[in-house]
């Protein structure tokens, strides 16, 4: 859009034409008003030059100095895009979209699909497609949705820079959080503390509504109320992430309100804990996303089976017709995911990790309240709450995540937020300490 003195008296300074060419490196540049016009004239296959005065900067154009300077542009123009109306008459052209392939299938089944599985960051883009593609008469729509995804799955020493950036201001809030929670009462008033971090260190802002659980609250994966009261001898489950040049970190620390464990909420930490460990030692170039969540559950079973929360190691019960491993009763979500310019980022499929690739770590165990009520109301199901009973009463409520954000290198893995602490003594050692400091 063109500037507009009164739209910036209000809302601040809009970017020039040849701002943008700065930022973006791009060098043809019009009004946004001529969007819908360009793509009509493309849709029928039709030349285009927008009016001159909505042309906002141009690339120089050497023509005979007797062609007037918009004839000129606009034979340019078109001798630049003639090709792609004569293939289109033959059906022979082809016109990328950044938007996921279903989105760009004329299949109803695959529209369907599109839309259940829409993500907010790209929501524009597919609705747009789906609501234009089949205008295109002419051309094979494809995805440069894959193109910009395999980019981004590779961080550049910019990149890291800035992600690293943002993970040290998570960690910064979170020790602060972790030092003033014994004298907090409310779980609003941590979360305060963390934000407040964020816009002390000139985050862009917070790159996902902070959660932060305390009790009963910590077992809920997506918890962002903070509504909560804060009490001593009870978890409290922070899940946090700082956004930074648009990098978003993404860190969880479950800690104790009161400085120290109780047993049984250090037994079911150190399961979480130690099936973290395992998933990092499993990154490496050449595996995969999914080899990490598969020996972090390994270790989760078998915590479980020790503590007895679970019947069999490999046991399944049947839900809704399906064969439901026993554990993910417990540990529901998957250990890693994809982190860079989202905080969930793009990223195909389950590819071989490489070099500069960044993931997080993040498996839990949550021992909601109902978690045995809403089991179904079969023999087998039944036979499963009386046998796990006694030791779900004795962990009922507690909940742990433990997240770090790790970099793919060419020799193993970096554990990016390796300075914030994880082990049990560390985390009561670092209260204890940090406690005193901000007396």
């Amino acid at each position: 859009p063109r500037r507009n003195p009164s739209r910036e008296t209000w809302n601040g300074y809009m970017y020039s034409a040849e701002d943008a060419r700065r930022i973006s490196g791009l060098s043809e540049i019009w009004d946004a008003r001529e969007f819908e016009p360009f793509v009509k004239a493309l849709q029928a296959g039709q030349s285009y030059y927008p009016n001159a005065e909505n042309v906002l900067l141009s690339t120089p154009v050497v023509m005979p100095e007797a062609t007037a300077a918009a004839e000129a542009k606009a034979a340019r123009l078109n001798a630049e895009y003639a090709p792609l109306y004569a293939a289109a008459v033959k059906n022979e052209a082809a016109l990328y979209m950044l938007a996921p392939e279903r989105s760009l299938s004329r299949a109803p089944q695959a529209a369907e699909a599109a839309q259940t599985g829409e993500a907010p960051e790209w929501r524009q883009e597919i609705r747009f497609a789906e609501a234009e593609r089949d205008k295109f008469k002419g051309y094979a729509l494809r995805s440069a949705f894959r193109i910009f995804s395999e980019m981004r799955l590779r961080k550049s020493p910019m990149e890291l820079k800035f992600l690293q950036h943002a993970i040290d201001i998570t960690i910064e809030g979170l020790g602060r959080a972790m030092g003033v929670a014994a004298r907090s009462q409310w779980e609003y008033e941590v979360e305060a503390e963390i934000e407040y971090t964020f816009k002390r260190r000139n985050a862009d802002q917070w790159g996902y509504p902070s959660i932060v659980g305390c009790g009963p609250n910590a077992t809920t994966l997506h918890y962002t109320e903070s509504q909560g009261r804060v009490r001593r001898g009870e978890l409290l489950l922070m899940d946090v992430g700082a956004e930074y040049q648009h990098y978003t970190a993404d860190l969880t620390r479950t800690f104790p309100v009161g400085g120290k464990f109780t047993k049984e909420q250090a037994e079911i930490y150190q399961i979480v804990l130690d099936a973290q460990e395992a998933g990092m030692r499993a990154v490496r170039p050449g595996a995969t996303r999914a080899d990490v969540h598969r020996v972090a559950s390994e270790v989760i079973k078998d915590g479980l089976l020790r503590l007895g929360l679970i019947t069999e190691r490999d046991g399944t019960l049947k839900v809704n017709g399906l064969d439901v491993p026993q554990y993910r009763i417990y540990f529901m979500h998957g250990t890693t995911h994809w982190l860079g310019m989202n905080v969930h980022d793009v990223g195909d499929g389950n590819p071989l990790l490489e070099p500069g690739m960044v993931f997080t770590n993040e498996p839990g165990i949550y021992v909601r309240g109902d978690a045995l009520t809403y089991l179904p109301k079969t023999p087998e199901a039944e036979k499963f709450a009386a046998a796990v009973r006694p030791a779900f009463e004795k962990y009922k409520n507690i909940g742990v995540r433990v997240e770090d954000d790790v970099l793919v290198t060419a020799d193993g893995y970096k554990n990016l937020s390796a300075a914030l602490p994880r082990t049990i003594a560390d985390v009561e050692r670092f209260m204890a300490n940090a406690a005193r400091e901000m007396r």
